[in-house]
């Protein structure tokens, strides 16, 4: 039987659909959209029925397969999540609450998920490939440092990272612009969203992709995002479960929607969101608005305009938003404190934008729509953010991937926010 490659769209046309590798390795629509799959697989039921019980790696792969199928082949797939996913994606019971705990892996942040397979796909992808590949990618703070950890030394790929120059933590500077080698790092003196637009302009402009072979590794590349809503779906291993995601730019909870459209048995989701309460205010009025975004305590989610809203919008009308994700917004100092008292009641550290999704949970308690298990996605380790936590909880233990990264001298250049500013740095 011959398998049909899933074909991918814009979310701003559905002419001229393109295969995995295509949406992957091109990252950004030629026409500025996202590309997303044209349908959404389901899950197995032999898959469902076995998801208290099944390895993460055969979650990773059930997941991954049908969204690849044709264009990487099963035993090569599996290679990939098994080299992937050394680590685990565990839950952690606090209290009356879980912890999904997704700082195991080598940066000790949930990036690693999606950058490590991404990594792996486009090795692959472009195994015949002689002219090399550039990556530009735009963090505010954790996925510049799992896409330089993912792509760092992988021949024929090279890498730059836009981050906002003072609006992230030292060791994630070091994570991002100590490696060397193949990656290349630029501070931009301005916001994340000042790095986003920078990149999408570069990869929209026709005289960069006369020169060189460009993509992105943001979660708008879609093969960042596929293999992110695995541990969604090993979550719902306990079924009818509210995950609460932590959220900035959108891409974690959309892959969340991914899973719960394949079957999960996933009850609700809570978008957490800081100060930048983009989402909240459009699940409430029904009207987006983007907006400039606020320097907060919780730096990776300071995103005003979430680029995979886009994608949200496509798959799903504004009602059936409400209906499966309550929006909430967290002050820094809630955020503060709720660090402070769920240490001193449990034990247990919490990252700031960890505590404004256990924060999220406090506001929303109560409400009908919150009932049974309820799931925290834990998206950094606490010791990432140091200059925050120490102060209000003492010293949290250090996993050895960071106290290396500690140890790293930072290599950068910093530039202002123009596009022609990055166009200089390749032109």
């Amino acid at each position: 039987m011959v398998q049909c490659a899933m074909r991918y769209y814009s979310t701003r046309s559905k002419n001229n659909p393109v295969n995995f590798a295509a949406a992957a390795l091109t990252g950004l629509a030629p026409d500025g959209g996202l590309f997303i799959p044209e349908e959404i697989p389901q899950y197995p039921k032999a898959a469902l029925s076995s998801l208290g019980t099944m390895d993460y790696r055969d979650i990773s792969f059930e997941t991954i397969k049908p969204y690849v199928q044709s264009e990487i082949p099963a035993s090569v797939l599996e290679d990939m999540v098994q080299s992937a996913y050394p680590f685990e994606a565990p839950l952690v019971g606090v209290g009356d609450r879980l912890i999904l705990e997704l700082f195991h892996g080598p940066t000790a942040a949930f990036k690693d998920f999606g950058a490590r397979f991404m990594a792996r796909a486009f090795a692959y992808l472009r195994r015949n490939e002689e002219k090399p590949l550039h990556i530009l990618v735009a963090t505010s703070g954790d996925t510049g440092g799992a896409v330089a950890d993912g792509f760092f030394e992988v021949e024929g790929i090279s890498v730059t990272v836009l981050y906002p120059k003072g609006r992230i933590t030292p060791l994630q500077e070091r994570q991002i612009a100590g490696l060397g080698g193949n990656i290349s790092a630029l501070a931009v003196e301005g916001s994340f969203d000042d790095c986003q637009r920078l990149v999408k302009a570069a990869l929209a402009d026709e005289n960069l992709k006369k020169k060189m072979v460009l993509s992105s590794a943001n979660s708008i590349n879609i093969s960042r995002l596929i293999p992110q809503a695995a541990y969604y779906t090993a979550a719902a291993g306990i079924p009818g479960i509210t995950l609460c995601v932590p959220s900035g730019n959108f891409g974690n909870l959309t892959a969340g929607l991914y899973a719960m459209k394949m079957g999960a048995p996933i009850r609700q989701f809570i978008a957490a969101t800081n100060i930048n309460k983009t989402v909240p205010d459009y699940l409430t009025s029904g009207e987006y608005q983007a907006r400039t975004s606020q320097a907060t305590i919780s730096n990776a989610m300071d995103v005003g305009a979430p680029s995979n809203f886009e994608r949200m919008a496509a798959h799903f009308s504004w009602e059936e938003m409400r209906r499966i994700i309550l929006g909430v917004s967290v002050s820094d100092e809630e955020t503060r404190e709720t660090i402070t008292r769920v240490h001193s009641e449990y034990g247990y550290f919490l990252d700031p934008h960890s505590a404004v999704g256990w924060k999220g949970v406090d506001k929303l308690q109560g409400m009908p729509e919150v009932t049974g298990p309820v799931g925290i996605l834990s998206t950094a380790h606490p010791a990432k953010f140091a200059e925050t936590v120490e102060p209000l909880v003492g010293h949290a233990p250090v996993p050895d991937s960071l106290a290396r990264a500690m140890q790293r001298t930072i290599h950068s250049q910093t530039i202002p926010a123009d596009v022609s500013a990055l166009l200089e740095k390749f032109l």
